[in-house]
Order: structure tokens, then C-alpha cells, then sequence
């Protein structure tokens, strides 16, 4: 089995650069590590101290590698094969060593329009500029448009250019499809657990929700949480969120949503989301105990699915996660490890994650790329 090229590299006091020198530092140890002829299409993550740089190291890496078309993006946090790098310089970057014309950057060249893409696509990665407004309509349009299936995640805002290759994309989204010989499985899972039944919105009022299920939105939410909980609501801060499940999809498929205000004289609460009367609602908690567990079952899955051959992975995941809900020791990246061994592993920690044509919160999304002989 030959893995794709992969090198990672950041400013950590127990590896080889424990001091901020420059880019040229981190990609030169990139560069180290690839030490091999290549061909295909790059994708490269940096954090945000390197974003301003992040042409430059482009230009430098396309010279050094010869690997003409690049796309990845700046974000808060990255990580490589297990490690992730949270607050510190760092960059990841993987080549996907496909055959030519299994592999199309979009947006395509300037002029074209920025969904003209290989017409037998069915996988994008996709990295979105989350200070564009068209980014929400633009990724059902994408998936639509291509017919493929997306991963990926909003990436910074903090920087000029986050994303990699074009970032003037009208559409503000840019990446890499896949097309459908290219062997890909793909996994989502959430960061949180239902502690309710979903419940139906019965009566709103200027996207407060007045009630559900008929019943004082408060009551039916404190109800869930349970008495201890209910006792004293400012505990439910960052703990307890709405989801709205996704229409013909199981249980487990749902979009985390922010609790913004509870008026307890009116009984209402307000979600932020765009919702309306008849719209579905599950109360969930986020704790480390409950993404662990959902983590695994997804990693689990997907190797089902993959099988033992791997030749690299994509992860992208939520800002909030990582040492926010696991703690220190990558344990994200740790559990990928442990499940599908030592295989290059690449992504970042986003401002929401990309599955399918939707924008989720708090989740990780895992793809990988199985040997083509392996099924």
C-alpha cells in the first residue's frame, strides 16, 4: 500500500522547533518529512499566526514539490497524525497522489465560473470563508450543482486570505473534488447527546419560541434537563443546546444549535436558528463523556466500511472540541490512531463543520481514502 505524501510541523516545546523562527522553519521541516518525487494535488492547513504568510508558503511549497494545484485554508487549530495544535504556529499538508483528471480545484481558473467543476465528482472538500454571506446558500448549491457529497469546514476570519488558492471565490468556498472511482468513505459525529424526546415548535412569536408539544417552551425544556438542572438555569450555559434533526435521517443526524435566551416569566426560549411553528426540536448536552462515546462509534463504523487499507485521512472538527471538551493529549486524534493505526492524517479545528450539503456545530467529520484495490 502506498500512503499519500503528508508532513506536519508547529511551534511545540517537546519537538524539533520549540521557538517561533519564521514559516520557512516549519516548511523546511515539511519538506524533510515529504523527501519523495510526487504528483497530484495539494492540501495544506495553516493556524492563524502563519495566515497573513499563507501565499507565500504556497508559492514556496508549489516550487519546492513541483505540485502545482494547492487548496486547504487558515484556521484557528490544526492537526496532523496524532497531534493538534491549538495556539501556535503549525502547518499540515498532504498530497493526493490520484491520477490526473481524479482530482479538480474549484474555483477553477479566473474568469470561469466557480462551479464549473469535473462533472463525475462525487466527493469536495471544502473550506469556507465564514465572513462571506454566501457561504450557507453557496453549499447546498455546490452539492446540487456537482452532485457530490461534501466534508469539510468554515475556517478563519481572523486573517486577509484564509482560503488557499483563491481567495477572492465569490461563492466563498474552495477546495478540491473528488471524482467517483476515487475510493472515499466518510463519518460524522456529534459532540453532543439527546437528554429529551424531540419535541414539536406549537406557537412562536419573532423566532421566539412561545411553545412545544402545546406545552410553555421552558417547562417542556426544564422538564428534560431534570430537576438539579432546572433549579438553576445560568448552569445550562454552554451545556445544554437545541438541535434540529435532519429531515429522513435517523436519530442520531441533527444540527446543534446555540441557546441564546430564556425569559422565565414568559416561559419562552430563542434558538439561533431560522425556525418555524411545526419544526422539530431535541434538547441535547455537550460533555466529553457522550463525544467520546459517539466518536468511537463513528471511528468504528467507518473502518467497517473502509477497511484495514488506508492511504491517508481528512479531519475536520469543531474549535470547541479538541483540548475545549477532551482535555489535553489529543485524544481526538489519539482515537483515530488507535482505530486505524499509523496512517497520515491531516485537518483542522473549524467554526463549523461541513457534511453532506449542511453546516453542523460541534461535530468532527473523518474521511479516508482506502487502498482502490481494497473495496
Amino acid at each position: 500500500m502506498t500512503v499519500f505524501p503528508f508532513a506536519q510541523a508547529g511551534v511545540v516545546a517537546e519537538e524539533a522547533t520549540p521557538t517561533w523562527t519564521g514559516w520557512r522553519a516549519l516548511a523546511e521541516q515539511c519538506l524533510e518529512q515529504l523527501n519523495q518525487p510526487m504528483q497530484g494535488t495539494g492540501l495544506i492547513y495553516v493556524t492563524d499566526p502563519l495566515g497573513e504568510d499563507i501565499a507565500e508558503i504556497v508559492e514556496f511549497m508549489r516550487q519546492k514539490t513541483g505540485i502545482e494545484n494547492w487548496r486547504g485554508a487558515v484556521a484557528p487549530a490544526i492537526c496532523g497524525t496524532e497531534v493538534e495544535y491549538f495556539g501556535t504556529p503549525a502547518m499540515a499538508l498532504m498530497v493526493l497522489d490520484l491520477p490526473e483528471g481524479d482530482a479538480a480545484v474549484f474555483p477553477g481558473e479566473p474568469g470561469r465560473d466557480d462551479l464549473q467543476v469535473a462533472s463525475s465528482a462525487h466527493l469536495a472538500i471544502v473550506h469556507g470563508d465564514p465572513r462571506q454571506r454566501a457561504v450557507l446558500d453557496a453549499l447546498p448549491a455546490l452539492s446540487q450543482s456537482t452532485g457530490a457529497y461534501l466534508v469539510g469546514g468554515l475556517v478563519s476570519g481572523n486573517v486577509t486570505a484564509p482560503l488557499v488558492g483563491a481567495p477572492d471565490a465569490p461563492s466563498g468556498l474552495a477546495g478540491i473534488l473528488l471524482a467517483e472511482r476515487v475510493p472515499v468513505a466518510t463519518g460524522l459525529t456529534q459532540g453532543c447527546s439527546p437528554v429529551g424526546p424531540a419535541h414539536t415548535i406549537t406557537a412562536m412569536e419573532d423566532q421566539i419560541i412561545l411553545e412545544l408539544d402545546g406545552q410553555s417552551a421552558l417547562e417542556v425544556l426544564k422538564a428534560d434537563v431534570g430537576e438539579l438542572l432546572a433549579r438553576d438555569l445560568r448552569q445550562l450555559a454552554g451545556y445544554v443546546h437545541a438541535a434540529i434533526p435532519v429531515s429522513g435521517s435517523d436519530t442520531a443526524d441533527y444540527l446543534v444549535r446555540n441557546l441564546i435566551g430564556l425569559d422565565v416569566e414568559s416561559g419562552s426560549l430563542a434558538v439561533a436558528e431560522d425556525l418555524e411553528v411545526g419544526d422539530r426540536l431535541i434538547f441535547v448536552r455537550r460533555d466529553a463523556a457522550s463525544a467520546v462515546e459517539d466518536m468511537q462509534r463513528m471511528l468504528d463504523d467507518l473502518k467497517r466500511r473502509a477497511g484495514p487499507n488506508i492511504r491517508g485521512a481528512v479531519y475536520h472538527s469543531c474549535v470547541a472540541r479538541g483540548p475545549n471538551q477532551f482535555g489535553d493529549g489529543a485524544k481526538e486524534l489519539g482515537m483515530i490512531a488507535e482505530t486505524f493505526g499509523d496512517i497520515p492524517v491531516i485537518g483542522f479545528f473549524g467554526n463549523g463543520e461541513i457534511s453532506h450539503d449542511r453546516l453542523y456545530s460541534y461535530t468532527g467529520v473523518l474521511t479516508v481514502f482506502p487502498e482502490a484495490d481494497a473495496g
